[in-house]
């Protein structure tokens, strides 16, 4: 997203690999970022991971009580499973949809409409007191939120490739930090009446025992809201097409190719080549497996020890999956530059998605520690081991999206590239929850591997994952 002008006919395609080879370079000083537009762009980024995981301490809390199982506690897993599952399931049928809208009318309308849309529907989920009504708010939050892709065009349009790694730097970091603010808002506030006697007294919240974390969800994406609507600028190149076709009649002087010129939006049948594809893949791979990971933690930290669990209650799940977000965040923000310009982002990549080897691993070691000898400090030092591997694993994002960002055609398609990217982790992250848990619970029930086959699954997925990392370009392989 370099500045300068085009002196040839390649510019614009090697402008794109730049953005990969500014991690090796370190010759060029960093351009400052726009702050307050990061910042607004990042507190916006929070909303998602607050609204879908908000619930994650409470879910099988939820399903337990509305007796959706019959009394039976080891089918909890599959509609806590498919409960979450429902989000990304309608986000992945309307997303690549928002994104193309997004490359068209502007990325501020598109934010707007979908955080509004976010912040109904979780009043309507904290509302909801049967699975049907629990099922159409998930539905709605899914559909409306077109956000997450847009936001990383637009991450994409306000760095270049001097400062790309350190913008993309924060996006994880934001998203961890919503994920640490999530589990604790929905651990700490549900059933305040129980919690909070004196403040929240009265028959409503005994009806309604989790509106109260909704409801503060939803006024957090109500001020979110506000501050995109009056501060964020758009970072849509609208006016480029009149530009370029006036600065260029003459047309010889530039000679650019067709797919490399950035006053419209492409097809999306172009965006299926191997360039575009090979990073959309890994993407995929990375948000199955997180997705699974964060599916199982708060089934697995729920589940009675006996069952393959170790059996917390939900302030304690909250508190501590808040925990690995500010870990996360303090982290990342320390060391993903550093070790990007130092190392590259392929390198970076395919380092961290090792580690989700050892922390499926670290899941049926830990309870089998358990079984032995209770919740001791070897289960907190398992689980601290598991904390620390999902910071690195978290890193794989932040290296991904410098990928996606660099495929784009040109800059008026890069929403239609990153919606479908998004398109294909929302597919798969509907997918995964419901999977993973709905294997954790077949495993348990039909006791497979010790009730642990889940794992064996889930590690074997990692390691064909990275196979398939192994395919993205070199970070200094030119693009001509």
């Amino acid at each position: 997203m370099s500045s300068a002008a085009p002196s040839d006919s390649d510019i614009v395609v090697n402008e794109r690999t730049a953005l990969l080879d500014a991690g090796q370079q370190g010759q060029k000083k960093a351009t400052p970022l726009p702050k307050l537009q990061i910042a607004i762009l990042l507190l916006a980024l929070l909303v998602e991971p607050i609204a879908s995981q908000s619930i994650y301490p409470y879910i099988n809390q939820l399903v337990s009580e509305l007796d959706i199982t019959g009394g039976d506690e080891r089918k909890v897993g599959y509609y806590a499973g498919l409960i979450e599952s429902l989000f990304f399931a309608t986000q992945a049928l309307t997303i690549l949809q928002w994104s193309r809208t997004s490359d068209r009318v502007g990325r501020k309308p598109v934010l707007l409409l979908g955080i509004f849309g976010l912040s109904l529907s979780m009043l309507c989920f904290g509302l909801s007191r049967t699975l049907w009504g629990l099922i159409l708010s998930r539905c709605i939050t899914g559909a409306l939120n077109g956000n997450i892709g847009v936001m990383k065009s637009m991450m994409g349009e306000l760095t270049d490739s001097t400062n790309m790694a350190q913008g993309f730097a924060l996006m994880p970091v934001a998203w961890s930090l919503g994920a640490t603010i999530g589990p604790m808002i929905g651990g700490i506030l549900e059933s305040p009446q129980q919690h909070f006697p004196n403040i929240f007294p009265g028959a409503f919240w005994t009806e309604f025992p989790y509106f109260l974390p909704s409801a503060v969800a939803a006024a957090f994406a109500v001020t979110c809201f506000l501050a995109i609507l009056f501060f964020l600028k758009e970072t849509l190149p609208r006016q480029q097409t009149l530009e370029k076709s006036t600065s260029a009649l003459d047309g010889e002087a530039l000679n650019i190719p067709e797919n490399a010129v950035e006053d419209s939006p492409v097809s999306i049948r172009s965006l299926f080549v191997p360039s575009v594809l090979i990073p959309i893949a890994n993407y995929g791979c990375i948000a199955t497996l997180e997705i699974a990971m964060f599916a199982l933690q708060p089934l697995f930290y729920s589940t009675p020890i006996e069952l393959g669990g170790l059996g917390f209650d939900p302030v304690t799940i909250g508190l501590w999956m808040g925990a690995f977000g500010i870990v996360n965040g303090v982290l990342q923000t320390m060391i993903f530059a550093p070790l990007v310009n130092k190392f590259g982002p392929k390198t970076v990549f395919r380092f961290c998605e090792a580690s989700f080897i050892p922390i499926f691993a670290l899941f049926p070691i830990t309870n089998i520690v358990a079984r032995q000898y209770g919740i001791n400090w070897l289960v907190w030092f398992l689980l601290t081991c598991s904390l620390l591997l999902g910071v690195f694993m978290d890193m794989t994002f932040g290296c991904i999206l410098m990928f996606i960002t660099a495929a784009a055609p040109n800059k008026r398609s890069l929403g239609a590239t990153n919606g479908l990217a998004q398109m294909t982790a929302s597919i798969v992250r509907a997918i995964g929850p419901a999977t993973s848990t709905s294997m954790f619970a077949y495993s348990v029930q039909h006791k497979l591997m010790g009730g642990y086959a889940v794992y064996a699954v889930l590690v074997t997925m990692s390691a064909f994952a990275m196979r398939i990392a192994a395919r993205l370009p070199g970070s200094s392989e030119k693009k001509s």
